[in-house]
């Protein structure tokens, strides 16, 4: 009966740590949870930190939002791998513990610096396993981060504004990630090929990734 009684509070407190005690996001998302949202967080604040090469953090690049969206967006399989990586991250202190008294915590409850050392300690782990899971959930957030418009701005990554002529391909090749079906284009709608102006490469970025109104009134719709 005392075995029974140990292993029911030892599932208690498991089920304490994975699913409550988490604050909620300021805005709903469409899969993550706040317990996914609390690691990207905090994943974030200390991968591409503030005052960094970089000075735009990835607390600003607003990460759990890309996130999101990327996993709405892929095969329900893929998706479920990515959010037990979250989860496995978000625990992983269990069983490899930040220096300190409280280093088992919840990854996403620990300090920065402590959080610091537990990247540090995956990303030149000797063990490929461990490499591997912080490489894997490394490219997730940086797809995000160098994905982000003023990421690109300060990179000078940006695409720039220009005309595009459109062209027999334009007729045969759908946009990334559409159907050919969509294709709304008909031989009325070519136009005469560039004149070869090289893109001013002081001129403005395409309206998507413009910093200010003025340099979305000057980009082409």
């Amino acid at each position: 009966m005392s075995v029974l009684i140990v292993v029911l509070v030892l599932l208690a407190l498991l089920v304490r740590r994975a699913f409550f005690g988490y604050a909620k996001p300021d805005r709903e998302f469409e899969i993550l949870v706040p317990r996914e949202v609390a690691l990207i967080e905090t994943t974030a604040e200390v991968m591409f930190p503030a005052g960094g090469a970089i000075p735009f953090s990835g607390l600003d690049a607003d990460l759990p939002g890309y996130a999101d969206r990327f996993l709405s967006a892929i095969e329900p399989g893929v998706r479920r791998q990515i959010r037990a990586l979250f989860a496995l991250f978000e625990h992983v202190t269990m069983f490899f513990p930040a220096p300190g008294w409280n280093g088992g915590k919840r990854f996403s409850s620990l300090s920065i610096e402590q959080r610091e050392i537990v990247l540090q300690g995956w990303s030149s782990s000797p063990n490929f396993a461990r490499q591997l899971v912080f490489t894997a959930l490394r490219a997730v957030l940086t797809m995000g981060y160098l994905g982000h418009p003023e990421v690109l701005r300060r990179l000078r990554l940006a695409p720039y504004a220009f005309d595009s002529p459109i062209v027999e391909a334009d007729l045969l090749y759908p946009k990334i990630g559409a159907h050919p079906d969509m294709i709304a284009l008909s031989e009325e709608d070519l136009t005469p090929p560039s004149d070869g102006t090289p893109v001013d490469l002081e001129g403005p970025v395409h309206h998507l990734y413009a910093e200010t109104s003025q340099e979305v009134a000057e980009s082409p719709p």
